[in-house]
């Protein structure tokens, strides 16, 4: 069978999956805040169940799903908002089995995914390898949200690599997101991945860079950190208004965290 999904990715979700269990195991506070503003540990594991379910019916029954997706992005916060309402007063326990239930169905889902599918989804459509993808990059982001509530340095895997993918991918829609005309080539990317091995992306001949340690890459890309509270280095104007703007996720524009509000 022609898989849609690597076993090698749906191994590292699985993995991220289990990295972010570990993180918020049963009887931590789901009332604690996280960075995001507005979202504490609670609200953030009720997003993350109801995108898991969103995502496997765009997998399994997309004409579904295009039925009830928001047409808007005020429809979409407004469908976050649901998802957070609808789980915000289920005991620990419930809100936990729900989790699991929800990735379960994922992976089903993915498994069975063909490679020639396209997938719809808040954007243009994709293969159900990049929507696995936008799962990790949404489980690794939530994850580094519920270590910094809780004031847990994770130990960081090269699973980070499908971060740092997303956010190179999404170089063009970090422009039209804003409205911005998009620079006709990104800049080149080179980056440390946590085992040392070097990881890049872009035309080689790229009068733009951007160099530095894949972590914190994809801190700057999920919108988790400031790029000067990080190892990434800039050269060229493309480069330097890519990353004041980058956001490797779906929806509208995120102002991203101001320097130096969460230690690192």
């Amino acid at each position: 069978m022609d898989y849609g999904v690597p076993h090698e990715l749906l191994d590292d979700l699985a993995a991220e999956y289990g990295s972010l269990r570990a993180l918020v195991p049963s009887g931590t506070d789901l009332g604690r805040p996280t960075p995001a503003v507005g979202w504490d540990v609670g609200a953030s594991l009720s997003h993350l169940i109801g995108c898991d379910l969103l995502a496997r019916e765009a997998v399994d029954a997309p004409a579904e799903f295009l039925r009830a997706r928001p047409a808007t992005d005020v429809g979409l916060a407004e469908l976050i908002e649901h998802h957070i309402a609808a789980r915000r007063d289920l005991p620990a326990e419930r809100l936990q089995q729900e989790w699991a239930d929800a990735f379960v169905a994922l992976l089903t889902a993915f498994r069975s995914s063909r490679r020639e599918q396209r997938v719809p989804w808040f954007g243009p459509p994709m293969s159900p390898a990049t929507l696995a993808t936008a799962r990790l990059m949404e489980y690794w982001a939530h994850g580094q949200d519920f270590a910094d509530a809780l004031r847990i340095v994770r130990r960081p895997t090269d699973r980070v690599r499908h971060v740092c993918h997303l956010g190179f991918t999404t170089f063009a829609f970090s422009f039209a997101n804003r409205g911005l005309p998009v620079p006709p080539s990104p800049p080149r990317v080179e980056l440390r991945l946590p085992s040392g091995r070097s990881w890049a992306r872009g035309p080689e001949g790229a009068d733009a860079f951007v160099t530095g340690d894949a972590l914190d890459f994809a801190l700057v890309v999920t919108r988790r950190r400031h790029r000067l509270d990080t190892s990434v280095n800039c050269r060229g104007e493309v480069a330097e208004q890519w990353l004041a703007i980058a956001q490797c996720f779906a929806g509208p524009p995120r102002p991203g965290r101001p320097p130096s509000e969460v230690a690192h």
